[in-house]
């Protein structure tokens, strides 16, 4: 698969979106990038840098960014989505009249329909018909896929052989890639820990210390848990890399923008005040919405989540919100 000369699209050109299509290029695999700024994507080919969030790391020969979006997909088989979830539809959409009979897709994106609280795969394939559709998930930041340091993720299909084709893009110079057959847990576990990693930033932010941090992370894959049990998903999906590896991941680094966005909201600020901040679009802030939508048509218990909600969406304090989870009456640990 390495040898195939068919180039790959990479749509969205974000931070994520660029990491990931410099890992294919190192794997030689012909990449095809392009983002909705014109102007940014101009910058990269002039460059051969993402200037405005990896400034640092040079592109592969492999790697060619786009300007028009034709172009981009012309030739290619395989098409690799990292917009932001509520984008998702909107970017699918415009891919439709390009792609080909026997086109396959994949994202990077975590996080479900804004809006909907869907699956992305069930959006991917309403639009596109039955396809073959992957994501891609597991414990990492662009910043550091993109400097080559090792890295593991996970590859979920119900479509075995075009799982097996996307581990051959990505598996080499220090990353590991993993097959999965789970796509509804290991996209509900990155969904899921972008809400708890700004749980996990409230609690630092409000200097609880590391005993409450471990708590909330413990309960919080309980949460994920309960929830994918009931929408379908493999238990031990959770105890992987889309579950507790990205949940440790972005519960304990200051490289995540939800954990950020929870110790900024810790410190007072608002949520559109924290946005500024970061600078960067954070997926937990509607995911939230859409995991507390959804654990709520369910019948699930999620208090972690919804206290978060409430912070997010109903003018809560953190403090306020730490204090009712405490306040939870005691019940067996694993009910």
């Amino acid at each position: 698969m390495q040898n195939d000369p068919t180039p790959l699209a990479a749509i969205g050109a974000g931070s994520w979106g660029t990491a990931v299509a410099i890992q294919i290029a190192r794997c030689n695999k012909p990449v095809k990038m392009w983002g909705r700024d014109s102007a940014q994507m101009q910058d990269m080919i002039n460059t051969r840098r993402n200037q405005r969030y990896l400034p640092n790391d040079e592109f592969p020969e492999l790697l060619t960014p786009q300007v028009d979006f034709a172009e981009t997909c012309a030739g290619c088989r395989d098409f690799m989505i990292s917009v932001p979830s509520h984008a998702f539809r909107e970017t699918l959409e415009m891919l439709k009249p390009h792609f080909p009979e026997n086109g396959r897709v994949f994202w990077i994106t975590k996080g479900l329909e804004s809006g909907t609280g869907e699956f992305l795969h069930n959006v991917a394939m309403k639009i596109l018909g039955p396809v073959p559709v992957a994501i891609v998930s597991g414990p990492t930041f662009a910043k550091e896929v993109a400097a080559g340091l090792p890295a593991a993720v996970t590859v979920a299909s119900p479509n075995p052989e075009f799982a097996k084709d996307i581990v051959g893009y990505l598996h080499g110079h220090a990353m590991r890639a993993y097959t999965h057959g789970d796509i509804i847990g290991v996209q509900l576990g990155g969904a899921v820990k972008n809400v708890l990693a700004i749980a996990a930033g409230i609690i630092d932010g409000l200097n609880l210390g590391a005993n409450t941090r471990a708590g909330m992370i413990t309960r919080g894959l309980a949460e994920m848990n309960r929830l994918g049990m009931k929408l379908g998903a493999q238990r031990e999906t959770f105890m992987g890399l889309a579950g507790l590896g990205d949940l440790v991941l972005t519960c304990t680094d200051n490289l995540s923008r939800n954990r950020r966005m929870g110790l900024a909201l810790a410190k007072g600020l608002t949520v559109e005040e924290a946005k500024a901040e970061i600078k960067q679009v954070v997926e937990g802030v509607m995911t939230t919405d859409e995991v507390w939508r959804v654990a709520q048509q369910f019948d699930v218990d999620m208090p972690i989540t919804q206290q978060v909600y409430a912070v997010l969406y109903e003018g809560q304090t953190p403090m306020d919100g730490v204090k009712a989870l405490i306040a939870r009456t005691p019940k067996e640990e694993m009910a």
